[in-house]
Order: structure tokens, then C-alpha cells, then sequence
């Protein structure tokens, strides 16, 4: 994995100012840092200003875990052309059929982890999270949960950082989401960022050239060719992302400048 707020990795960027590109965010750990209590994940003021900032140059998404209501809320007024949740799955493809089945799925997992302080199950109606920062016995949790994963039908069970996710495994995950915005605004290349396990669906595209994939944090065996040291990275790269497209505004604005002046 490359730093891709290295100077040399600048020549790489600057083709995706130049073109029709789609910019696509994870929420958690990626535009917001990481916190104890979900509930209180927010973007630093400067995050959103820089959002805006960006979102005026480039079509630009988020695409998260959280439940769609819960992650549209945390980013409006920012200027986006879409938010997408449920890891890919909403609004597009949130059915009754999903929610019924994830229904039936969260009582075998309060009857499993009843006497396992610490951990919080979080019912997004079309996927569970079970989030276990607080417990002291994080690796047994891992194993009951993954326990009730092997005896339910059309389930995905996805790690991530300090909580595990059952998704159903019929449902469209972050690298569909991607695709069908970037087919919906009419994108040739995305950038996407993201920090977790969820994430890896997206950079397993592997579209060398189209999609240009940058975790936040390094992790041996990720598919992202790029990464940011730490989520308050996020700052930089955006930053830098629009001024890219600004500098091309302006360089391509003072060219057709000079062409009508050549007549």
C-alpha cells in the first residue's frame, strides 16, 4: 500500500481532477472519527466545510453502514448527490422481504449474548450490528456471534473495527452501491475512501485506471492500493482533491481563453 498523500502519488490524482469523476466516502472512521458510543460519531467542523467545498466540484457520495435515515441525517446540507446505507442496501433495495428476515434473526442473538455485558445489538431493520467496544471479552463474543451466524440461512457475517455485522448475503454490498451511482451520474472513474472490512467490497473491484481505493489506516491483505495514516487525514485528501479541480478549472478556463483570443 502507497501514502496517497505522498508528493509523488500528486501525478496520480490529477488525471481524476481532469475527468468525470464520482467521489465516494465511508461515514464511520473515514469522514468521522471513531467513537465509544455510535451515537455520537460527527464529522469535525472542518470535515464538513471541506465536504461542501468538495461536493460543488466533484458528484459526491457517502455510502455507509449505518441505517440510511440514521446516516442522511449526519450529512445534510452538505451539497451530496446521494447517501446510501446499509452498506449498499438502502434505499434501492430495502425490501419487506430483508426486513423480515433480519427480524427473525435478532432474538437468536439476544438469547446468545444475554449474559455478555458490554454489548449492544443495533437493529438497522435490513442488518444487524453488534457492537462489543465495551465488553472485556471481545474474542468470545466474536465466537457466539459467529456461532448464530453458521445456523441462519442467506446471512454475511462482516467484521469491523470493535463490532461484527450480519447482513443478508443476497443483498447489494458497498462495490454494487458504488457501481449503480457512478452508472447513475454518468462517472468514468471514482475515488473511494473507507476504513473498514465493508470497505474491501469496494476495493476488490479492481478496475485499475476507473477506481482508485484509499483506506484510512494500513492493513496487510487490503485490497486498496492506497492509504491515509489516520482518519484525520481526511482533511488533507479532501483538500487536496479540490484543489486539484480548481487549479483544472482555472487552467482549462484560461485555455479556452487563449483559443477565442487566437480566434
Amino acid at each position: 500500500m502507497r501514502d496517497i498523500l505522498a508528493a509523488r502519488q500528486r501525478a496520480l490524482l490529477e488525471p481524476f481532477a481532469w475527468s468525470r469523476t464520482l467521489l465516494a466516502f465511508d461515514f464511520d472512521g473515514t469522514l468521522a472519527p471513531i467513537v465509544e458510543r455510535p451515537e455520537d460519531a460527527v464529522m469535525r467542523p472542518a470535515t464538513r466545510r471541506l465536504l461542501t467545498r468538495v461536493a460543488a466540484l466533484y458528484p459526491t457520495v457517502v455510502i455507509s453502514g449505518r441505517a440510511y435515515p440514521d446516516v442522511e441525517k449526519r450529512v445534510q446540507g452538505l451539497g451530496l448527490r446521494a447517501v446510501v446505507g446499509n452498506h449498499g442496501l438502502e434505499p434501492w433495495k430495502a425490501t419487506p422481504r430483508i426486513h423480515r428476515r433480519v427480524r427473525e434473526w435478532r432474538p437468536l442473538f439476544e438469547e446468545a449474548l444475554a449474559s455478555e455485558p458490554g454489548v449492544e445489538i443495533e437493529d438497522k431493520n435490513y442488518s444487524l450490528a453488534i457492537h462489543f467496544r465495551r465488553s472485556r471479552s471481545k474474542k468470545k463474543v466474536r465466537a457466539v456471534v459467529a456461532e448464530v451466524v453458521r445456523g441462519l440461512q442467506k446471512a454475511r457475517l462482516i467484521g469491523g473495527i470493535e463490532v461484527v455485522n450480519i447482513v443478508p448475503s443476497d443483498a447489494p454490498h458497498k462495490g454494487m452501491a458504488l457501481e449503480r451511482e457512478r452508472s447513475r451520474l454518468s462517472c468514468d472513474t471514482a475515488i473511494y475512501v473507507g476504513d473498514d472490512e465493508t470497505d474491501e467490497d469496494v476495493f476488490a473491484l479492481d478496475q485499475p485506471g476507473r477506481l482508485l481505493g484509499i483506506r484510512v489506516g494500513r492493513r496487510p491483505g487490503s485490497r486498496a492500493e492506497f492509504y491515509l495514516e489516520s482518519q484525520a487525514g481526511i482533511d488533507s485528501l479532501i483538500r487536496l482533491l479540490a484543489r486539484l479541480r480548481e487549479d483544472t478549472g482555472t487552467l482549462v478556463k484560461r485555455l479556452e481563453e487563449l483559443e477565442a483570443a487566437n480566434g
